[in-house]
């Protein structure tokens, strides 16, 4: 996608951080932007932010968790603007506890919003880019946690890897129809990802572990004082332009994520059985899955 001049993003959890760092990069490249977002404060600053600007922009409340919200969002921002042709699926909260931790309240949660959040949105919004017949492109904001499991942060790097493994699959499905995929893994970012703990929802609410950086020992000021001195969103929203314009798979905010990697690949290599591979076995495996392939077309 190179021709960014009127086209439109939907961007979930847009009014800050990394989603308001996108906002204005798309704006500044002549974007118009919804902004969708769960808290009503953040929006009043991203109101107040983008209209200093200039830019072109609809805000819209919108909790990723609930799919009838997603259909009225998507609805409002088609009314607003026509068409949306590129979807970032960016909310996401940032709590940690362990999975031996965990309780069913605090991973329906992170799955909803983190995991869920995402499928809802590609289940909402792609079939509108796919009918409007345009340019189109889908991301999503996964993690370093979603490629390099993060420390007492079992749950958390579950629905990461989660949204890495679906953007991979996504980008392979739309390679022939001209939409681009791509997922963001940032490492430290100034935002607000761990300050969500007063926003759980009252459903979610159960006798477990405390979330965030209480319950791993961690105090909350420093985190914060830790996470100022990440990356600027603007910075990454950028990088996540450079991106579709170019239809890169992966985004990268630290070079450190690189040893996380080969630190793992490591591993994985060094499990594997070193006996030879039957190779009539493979054969009727890739077999298999070029007729799967042909099948769903």
């Amino acid at each position: 996608m190179r021709d960014f001049s009127g086209k439109v993003a939907f961007i979930t959890g847009g009014a800050s951080g990394i989603g308001i760092g996108m906002a204005k990069a798309f704006c500044q490249a002549g974007m118009k932007v919804v902004v969708a977002d769960i808290r009503d404060d953040h929006l009043a600053a991203a109101e107040e932010t983008l209209a200093r600007s200039g830019s072109e922009f609809h805000l819209v409340k919108l909790d990723v968790a609930d799919r009838e919200a997603w259909s009225r969002a998507a609805d409002e921002a088609e009314r607003v603007f026509s068409r949306i042709h590129v979807l970032c699926n960016n909310a996401g909260i940032g709590v940690l506890t362990s999975i031996a931790q965990a309780t069913y309240e605090d991973w329906d949660w992170l799955l909803g919003v983190n995991l869920g959040g995402v499928i809802n949105g590609v289940t909402t919004v792609l079939p509108r880019i796919r009918a409007h017949g345009e340019a189109g492109h889908v991301m999503a904001t996964a993690s370093s946690g979603g490629i390099a499991v993060a420390s007492h942060g079992g749950v958390y790097s579950t629905t990461k890897f989660g949204v890495v493994a679906m953007m991979e699959c996504l980008r392979e499905d739309l390679s022939a129809e001209g939409i681009g995929v791509t997922v963001l893994c940032p490492a430290a970012v100034n935002t607000n990802i761990h300050d969500h703990a007063d926003m759980r929802p009252e459903r979610y609410r159960g006798a477990g572990a405390e979330l965030g950086p209480h319950g791993i020992g961690m105090d909350p000021d420093m985190v914060k004082g830790m996470l100022a001195f990440g990356r600027d969103p603007l910075d990454v929203g950028r990088q996540v332009l450079h991106a579709i314009r170019h239809d890169e798979p992966y985004v990268f905010t630290e070079r450190m994520n690189k040893a996380q990697i080969e630190l793992r690949r490591e591993a994985i290599l060094a499990s594997m059985p070193d006996e030879e591979p039957d190779l009539k076995r493979l054969a009727a495996d890739m077999a298999m899955r070029r007729a799967i392939t042909e099948l769903l077309g």
